[in-house]
């Protein structure tokens, strides 16, 4: 028998994106889907009961909202997902194959922008390349791992920024991390709205500032702004 994966969406006015992103998951029996809110002022939450009954609202913070799904999940599975980005097709199907191998901790997808523009080709090599030689997970490609291992691994930390790079190095010591094919499909709206060299560079300081100059989120998250 399949494994049940419990499909987990944090969101913060998101009602102008989240209907199509919704619509676009082919959710069978075998999947449920949790949507937390993080304090939206838009119809984000009336939106989201269109498509599940299993609609929370939380205190802000996407680790917290993240942790909050992840306590009312009953899949074996979690799939932390976000409200901007397209599941592949096959995708459940996909996450089961891949930890079906006990070796594997965690896993999420290579990514893809939904965009034409050549820029965002060397954003997907850039950001995939990284993802190979760092087996760090970024929130936009979907992280997914069994439940127990997300227990086991105490879940996200409630810190304001970098909590998916965080976990990460909590999981790489349980098992391996690993990316699959085909890639998520992730909104370009970052880029367009903020430029795509400086969001590209900004991000990548970022991480770079948190993982090797060991720079608090706390100081990070004031120079990172969330865009609808």
């Amino acid at each position: 028998m399949n494994s049940k994966i419990s499909i987990i969406m944090p969101v913060l006015n998101e009602a102008g994106n989240l209907r199509n992103t919704l619509g676009s998951l082919e959710l069978s029996s075998n999947e449920e889907l949790i949507i937390v809110d993080g304090g939206s002022t838009d119809e984000t939450m009336d939106i989201a009961r269109e498509f599940t009954g299993k609609v929370y609202k939380t205190k802000t913070g996407r680790a917290s909202v993240m942790n909050y799904g992840a306590r009312r999940a009953t899949g074996d599975i979690l799939l932390f997902f976000h409200s901007d980005c397209m599941l592949p097709p096959r995708g459940f199907e996909i996450i089961r194959e891949t930890l079906r191998d006990g070796s594997v901790a965690a896993g999420a997808f290579f990514l893809g922008i939904n965009h034409p523009g050549f820029c965002f080709r060397l954003i997907e090599f850039g950001a995939n390349l990284r993802s190979r030689f760092t087996s760090l997970l970024y929130g936009d490609q979907g992280m997914f791992l069994r439940k127990e291992v997300f227990e086991k691994v105490g879940g996200f930390a409630e810190i304001p920024l970098m909590e998916d790079i965080e976990i990460s190095g909590r999981l790489k010591k349980l098992g391996r991390i690993v990316f699959v094919m085909p890639p998520v499909k992730a909104s370009p709206r970052r880029w367009l709205k903020e430029g795509a060299l400086y969001t590209t560079l900004r991000d990548w300081s970022l991480a770079l500032s948190y993982t090797i100059l060991k720079i608090s989120p706390e100081t990070l998250i004031k120079y990172y702004r969330e865009v609808r």
